[in-house]
């Protein structure tokens, strides 16, 4: 998980969600809008308060969101080979995207320069 100074951006443009369990933050969903979807940087569920609906609310929020502020799709990426990462966002509609634009290529490639090994791009249209 990264700093919280790291989501200054999302902050200010309003794609920034947080969950708190009594007070105290245990999720987070930060997103950074492209001129027609809004890219999901991090979805992270504190591991005692995974499975219990958190991460797909907050993914619920910025699709109300994304949508209410005129977006068409979402997009993410994500790792391959985690047997829950594909079919949990499936259930909201996203499907492997074979041919992203640069963008979502460059940060598969950052990604893999940093180490994250078989990562994948999904986009979900709304």
């Amino acid at each position: 998980m990264a700093s919280a100074d790291n989501w200054a951006p999302q902050l200010a443009s309003g794609s920034l969600w947080v969950a708190e369990v009594d007070g105290q933050p245990v999720a987070f969903l930060a997103a950074t809008p492209t001129c027609e979807r809004l890219h999901i940087d991090e979805l992270d569920v504190a591991r005692p308060h995974q499975g219990q609906g958190i991460g797909s609310r907050l993914l619920a929020a910025a699709a109300q969101w994304a949508r209410r502020e005129g977006y068409r799709a979402l997009s993410l990426t994500t790792f391959r080979d985690i047997p829950w990462n594909g079919p949990f966002y499936a259930r909201f509609g996203f499907r492997e995207w074979t041919d992203p634009p640069a963008s979502v290529r460059q940060a598969l490639l950052y990604e893999a320069a940093r180490g994250l090994k078989d990562r994948w791009a999904m986009r979900m249209d709304l």
